[in-house]
């Protein structure tokens, strides 16, 4: 009757890595058949999944291959789902109505390129504040459109945007980025404070050409679903701060910049318009004050015709103001609301900004400024 064999592959493994690592030949082999008493043959066949060619076997590629090979059928799954049109149809991304909204500028040509799903990318640029970004998340939501926004920096690049391998569970899973999610989809991307961009947005000059992505590193081809398009926003033409403003801002590539057909210059709301949004927000907090509301917009007006002129170096944007009435709605202060919102200003132009306050609202009487400023 033959002998049970009870040595197993991992025992004679072990023993090989543990006497001579895990690069090994025909003579280790035959040390290990006198080890464990077995034919040369038998033990050759016990590790026939580790043999590299012929007398050379290398006791790990075994491991490392099943271990491969299990990542990247969990890969493949993944990618799967991330591709699939159920996956995407799961995730609504339309933004939301905001009843203080009020368009102006030129939002109604924006809503236009937006709602005919024509891929015509856009480049808005404007003083901070203005409603830039604003804009483009109400446009969307009123055409009803999936909107997917990626705030730029100097560090973003082709893996924040296009997507790359993350570490799930232990295994290697391929993520979409935020651009491909939009290319599927036939969202809106918007691409937000993109003047703070370095050279690594240029990984997008093929897709804002409407011809998508191929991912190299899943050897997938990506096209734009019909209704892709792209909406940047930029305090600068992509040309740099020459005042120091702006600072971070970068000089964006000529041949990247000339790849928006279209560019919006967008300038702060005319009063009657930020009336009316302020009236919107008065409402909303249940603090209505139409002379507040009219000496804002009236003060506002001033500053910026003399920020513009060079009299002074601040100004105040349409998003300050609403900063103000939402202090107005916790302090039902007018001066307090002004000043605690002109804190991140030097003392010199919260002085004079203060002062023209105190010249156009008859309502309200300044005399202590020094202990108003100091306090």
């Amino acid at each position: 009757m033959p002998t049970k064999i009870t040595v197993t592959t991992e025992d004679i493994r072990d023993y090989l890595v543990g006497e001579f690592g895990v690069n090994v030949k025909t003579p280790q082999l035959v040390n290990a058949c006198d080890h464990f008493d077995l034919a040369y043959q038998t033990i050759s066949k016990y590790l026939g999944e580790f043999k590299v060619k012929r007398g050379v076997w290398d006791l790990t590629v075994a491991e490392t291959k099943k271990q491969l090979e299990k990542t990247y059928t969990q890969t493949q799954s993944q990618i799967v789902d991330s591709f699939d049109p159920a996956y995407l149809a799961a995730k609504d991304l339309k933004p939301a109505k905001d009843n203080n909204f009020v368009p102006f500028g030129t939002f109604n040509d924006l809503k236009k390129v937006i709602t005919s799903k024509i891929f015509y990318p856009i480049f808005i640029t404007g003083l901070s504040g203005n409603g830039k970004t604003f804009g483009v998340e109400q446009a969307c939501a009123q055409a009803k459109r999936d909107l997917i926004r990626v705030n730029i920096t100097v560090e973003t690049d082709e893996d924040d945007l296009i997507g790359g391998f993350r570490l799930v569970d232990g295994s290697t899973v391929w993520h979409n980025g935020p651009v491909i999610e939009a290319l599927q989809r036939g969202a809106v991307l918007l691409l937000d404070e993109i003047d703070l961009a370095s050279n690594k947005i240029l990984c997008l000059q093929s897709i804002l050409e409407g011809k998508g992505v191929y991912l190299k590193k899943i050897g997938k081809q990506v096209t734009p679903a019909e209704g892709f398009t792209v909406v940047a926003t930029a305090n600068t033409k992509g040309k740099g701060s020459e005042d120091g403003r702006f600072v971070g801002t970068n000089v964006l590539n000529e041949a990247f910049l000339e790849r928006f057909p279209l560019t919006f210059e967008q300038d702060y709301p005319k009063a009657q318009t930020e009336v009316r949004m302020l009236n919107n927000y008065c409402k909303e907090l249940d603090c209505c004050d139409d002379k507040y509301i009219a000496n804002l917009t009236a003060w506002a007006e001033i500053i910026r015709k003399t920020f513009k002129d060079g009299g002074v170096d601040e100004v105040i944007s349409t998003r300050r103001l609403v900063h103000i009435i939402r202090a107005y709605a916790i302090f039902s202060d007018r001066v307090k609301a002004i000043q605690v919102c002109l804190n991140r200003f030097d003392d010199e132009t919260k002085r004079s900004f203060l002062e023209l306050y105190d010249k156009i609202d008859n309502e309200v009487d300044i005399e202590n400024l020094d202990n108003i400023l100091a306090n």
